[in-house]
């Protein structure tokens, strides 16, 4: 209304020409503004030449003892590397993103290569994935194998019948599939089995503790709500203890808590990976349209992070 009022007295007191061009700019500032708020700022998590930004907690070692050399970067990649390893036998490794987020998007692509390295347990062939509201890297106790997380699991192929990939398995934490409470440690997608050495692409949006949607090659494959901690670790009878989970009793008392933000970290469990073009978009940030870094696709208002034109 006052816009309107604005513009009726602007053309009552100037010649047309000049109140055209002034409208025409008002309607393309107008314009400018609303494309600004609605334009997605996606921020990459690898800087393509070294793992800056990334924690490596592996099995059995110290935070930050990349042992062996399991994670690397070559050629604008991320490689989960098992060339100087004999052979594996609990060293599970996961590197974390030093940011914990909430509210997000996070696409990247991944691909299996070679062969599993001797050791490794038969069903981690081809298997690997990402931690999302994960525990930090500094929180795992010395021989913890996988941190109290989401993890969306990736599967390649076999070429040997159906392996769904972008499925869920949850150490320590448990989730509603359909409004039903689900105790399965690992419960498949829905999607196709993606043989060879091939790139995949996966996203994962993530909103707090309310809902996940895990969606592969653009494709919804699983939906779960109102994840949270406990469930056993990696099953209901198998206890934080038993994994030599760091800070066993505090976990014990946040048992049946919502899970609702946490870190990003990639796996390494004896097969060969790659990585790449790890973006994230953050949902949650300034939630005023008055502020020059409002977004428009905010799910969830930060409004201290709001900043303004003087």
């Amino acid at each position: 209304m006052a816009i309107r009022v604005f513009v009726a007295k602007i053309n009552s007191l100037m010649p047309k020409n000049q109140f055209i061009l002034i409208l025409f700019t008002l309607i393309s500032f107008s314009t400018f503004a609303q494309k600004a708020s609605d334009k997605e700022e996606w921020q990459s998590l690898f800087n393509g030449q070294d793992l800056t930004g990334w924690d490596i907690k592996i099995a059995g070692h110290k935070v930050n003892d990349n042992y062996k050399n399991t994670f690397i970067v070559e050629d604008n990649m991320i490689r989960v590397n098992y060339k100087e390893y004999d052979r594996f036998t609990t060293e599970y490794g996961h590197m974390y993103y030093n940011k914990p987020y909430s509210h997000y998007k996070i696409r990247l692509q991944y691909r299996f290569t070679g062969n599993q390295v001797p050791g490794g347990a038969s069903w981690n062939v081809r298997n690997s994935g990402i931690m999302l509201h994960s525990q930090s890297a500094a929180s795992l106790g010395l021989d913890q194998d996988f941190p109290i997380s989401l993890e969306m699991q990736y599967l390649g192929g076999l070429n040997a019948g159906e392996r769904n990939t972008g499925n869920l398995c949850t150490p320590g934490t448990i989730v509603d599939i359909d409004g039903k409470l689900a105790e399965a440690h690992c419960i498949n997608s829905t999607s196709k089995t993606y043989n060879g050495d091939q790139w995949v692409t996966a996203e994962a949006i993530v909103l707090g503790d309310s809902i996940v949607y895990h969606l592969i090659e653009g494709d919804t494959v699983l939906v779960f709500t109102n994840p949270k901690i406990g469930g056993g670790y990696v099953g209901k009878n198998h206890t934080f203890k038993d994994g030599k989970v760091g800070g066993e009793d505090d976990w014990k008392k946040k048992d049946g808590t919502p899970l609702g933000s946490g870190y990003i970290a990639l796996q390494a469990e004896s097969h060969p990976i790659d990585f790449r073009n790890i973006e994230l978009l953050n949902l949650k940030g300034c939630m005023n349209p008055k502020a020059k870094n409002y977004k428009s696709y905010y799910k969830v208002a930060d409004n201290a992070t709001c900043t303004f034109t003087k």
